[in-house]
């Protein structure tokens, strides 16, 4: 495209914070959660419970967030999020009750609901025309970035111990913090006139869109719903219920046994396994390959481009499942059809809605994006962290896979005919 126009060092810096968080505070620890609870001895249905409820807090408290934004700016209420991060974290070095670990993770949830539409409306009110879809290539491209390291650090130093990894998930919200003070310039947008009053009477207007609104429900149950499911079951299936042992062999018979060891860890018996949540996500897929599918992707539609991605996601899930049944390594291959598959969808989507608001309101339209993911987030735990853990007592764990990719498929006729009877929306332009 020509004519690009570069991007402020505002942009950066989100970015930058962006990394961190997901590095250290979020995916961190959240990948590697269910392993957690399982080795304290909890069910997969109270597993479910706690990623539902910490799915649903965090993906819903943007709407609010989103508005104290627009109002305040985006720099002070990142300062908030980071307040209210540091504190629930720590007390997860505290406590090992099922209440006190559901009372901490929707503090968690809380402060990461105040801070995920801040970097995104950033991004939006940075860019234009000419630089939107790699600026959110960009974007997600940072957000997988610290999404490959945090689970692989924090995998390692939960294999020493648990606290270790959170003490490390503090330290990088002490950082996040100084960045913010220091570095982070307040884009500039037209929203210093807005009241709270205004942009809650926004959000009811948004959502008396009949056809907005129905468009929030379907992405919620037929897209974020099982892509949250592959995250929170993802790292559980692959410790458990893969040949981790094997999946070492693999990855030191093709990269040598240094980079093996770095995702891995010995048994009691001196056998090295895999640390399932080192392995068992897109982000490392993704930070390489974003921005290149981000530009071989701006040029086509936005909807027909996101179904595409859902189906070549579901062949990913199949060809996970099949890890099981058949060579354990298949498990590299599933999750690189699943990232492709998410590189070409989420983040499409995600812009789609952004450019459907005026710029002045990026972080309201984020917000009302995100009652889309808290749906899907919020039913994910209690409905496939339990259908899993039925099909794992049935012995058929991989299952899970095959009833995914059958959402997925049916998730593309609905969107289609969606897309046929309400037609798409109009992007704005400026």
């Amino acid at each position: 495209m020509k004519g690009r126009s570069p991007f402020p060092p505002v942009f950066w810096v989100a970015n930058s914070v962006e990394v961190l968080e997901r590095f250290f505070a979020y995916y961190g620890i959240y990948f590697g959660f269910g392993i957690y609870m399982e080795t304290l001895g909890y069910s997969r249905a109270q597993l479910g419970i706690v990623q539902s409820l910490f799915l649903l807090l965090s993906y819903t408290i943007p709407v609010i967030s989103g508005t104290f934004a627009d109002r305040f700016g985006f720099k002070k209420v990142l300062i908030i999020s980071y307040l209210a991060y540091l504190p629930s974290i720590l007390l997860l070095i505290l406590t090992k009750s099922f209440s006190g670990i559901v009372l901490t993770m929707l503090s968690i949830g809380l402060a990461a609901g105040i801070f995920k539409p801040l970097i995104s409306g950033t991004v939006r009110a940075v860019t234009d025309g000419t630089n939107k879809t790699l600026g959110f290539g960009i974007f997600y491209a940072m957000v997988n970035v610290g999404a490959s390291f945090g689970p692989i650090i924090a995998g390692r130093l939960r294999a020493i111990s648990w606290n270790y990894a959170f003490i490390a998930a503090a330290i990088g919200i002490c950082v996040m913090l100084l960045i913010t003070i220091f570095f982070y310039k307040e884009p500039k947008r037209e929203m210093e006139g807005a009241t709270l009053k205004g942009k809650f009477k926004d959000i009811g207007v948004a959502l008396s869109d009949v056809k907005f609104a129905v468009f929030l429900v379907l992405l919620g149950v037929f897209f974020w719903l099982p892509f949250w499911a592959f995250f929170n079951l993802c790292a559980l299936y692959v410790d458990r219920n893969v040949d981790t042992a094997q999946l070492y062999m693999s990855l030191k018979g093709v990269f040598g046994a240094p980079f093996a060891n770095f995702f891995s860890h010995e048994d009691e018996q001196g056998v090295r396994r895999v640390l399932g949540e080192t392995i068992s996500h897109t982000g490392y897929i993704i930070m390489i390959f974003q921005v290149f599918v981000s530009r071989f992707f701006e040029r086509f539609r936005a909807l027909p481009t996101f179904m595409l991605g859902l189906f070549v996601a579901a062949i990913g899930l199949v060809i996970l499942g099949l890890a099981t049944v058949s060579a354990a390594a298949l498990v590299f291959l599933g999750i690189f059809f699943f990232a492709i598959g998410e590189m070409i969808s989420s983040p499409r989507i995600q812009e789609y809605i952004t450019w459907i608001a005026p710029k002045e309101k990026a972080g309201l339209y984020m917000g009302s994006n995100f009652l889309a993911v808290g749906i899907g987030g919020g039913l994910s735990g209690v409905v496939y962290t339990s259908l899993y853990g039925y099909f794992r007592d049935m012995n058929h764990p991989d299952y899970i896979w095959y009833t995914l990719a059958a959402h997925l498929v049916v998730a593309i006729l609905v969107f289609e005919i969606f897309r046929r009877v309400g037609g798409e929306f109009t992007e704005q332009e400026r």
